[in-house]
């Protein structure tokens, strides 16, 4: 943890100045007051400056960090951890050598350890930041993956003109073919079925509507 001593002629003076020079915010850092200081006789004959010892705090980004840098070590696995704290998240990347055992089939593994990451990076986090795990790119190529088969299927629901529905997905990845989709003014989408056999629906925007009513 990263700490300077600073001292001013009071206590919030030698604060802003320890936060200058580590180019800091208020609340990224602990500060514990060495000594207060005194204005001494006459308010400034004999007195003592403040003094401060400012030190920042372990941020979500570099507690999430070494979080799976521990996880790697104990799986014996060689991996380099980045992470990277964005306006929005905390995104962190793996990238090594046989790294498939953090991604699991379909991602599972990697989903859980997303979420165990976000939980172990923000705790006593007074505003949880949300952690986005990434391992070998493999997020990256599914979403271009599902964003693909969105497509496609749409194309082929327009031909042949009935609803098409994807096999079963998880609900972050069903999120992807609805925005996907989400400005197509020919289909629709819908999810259907219970987790974990929740799938998306692309239908003909006309039939779904017209299905719709006819429920009613």
């Amino acid at each position: 943890m990263k700490s300077i001593e600073e001292s001013g002629r009071t206590v919030d003076e030698a604060v802003a100045q320890a936060l200058k020079k580590l180019g800091l915010t208020r609340e990224e850092v602990e500060v514990e007051v060495l000594e207060e200081g005194s204005r001494g006789l006459l308010g400034f004959l004999g007195g003592r400056p403040a003094r401060v010892r400012v030190s920042a705090k372990e941020m979500v980004a570099e507690r999430a960090r070494r979080f799976l840098e521990n996880v790697i070590q104990a799986l014996g696995i060689s991996a380099q951890v980045s992470a990277v704290r964005r306006e929005e998240a905390v995104e962190v990347e793996v990238e090594g050598e046989d790294v498939g055992v953090l991604i699991g089939r379909r991602g599972s593994s990697l989903d859980a350890w997303q979420f165990l990451t976000g939980l172990v990076a923000n705790k006593g986090a007074d505003k949880p930041v949300r952690v986005v795990l990434d391992v070998a790119g493999y997020r990256k190529r599914r979403v271009a993956a599902l964003e693909n088969l969105a497509r496609k299927t749409a194309e082929k629901v327009k031909a042949k003109k009935r609803s098409i529905a994807l096999e079963a997905m998880p609900a972050a990845e069903r999120r992807i073919i609805h925005l996907a989709l989400q400005n197509d003014p020919d289909v629709v989408t819908l999810s259907e079925g219970r987790e974990p056999h929740r799938r998306v629906v692309i239908s003909l925007r006309g039939a779904e509507e017209k299905k719709l009513r006819e429920r009613k």
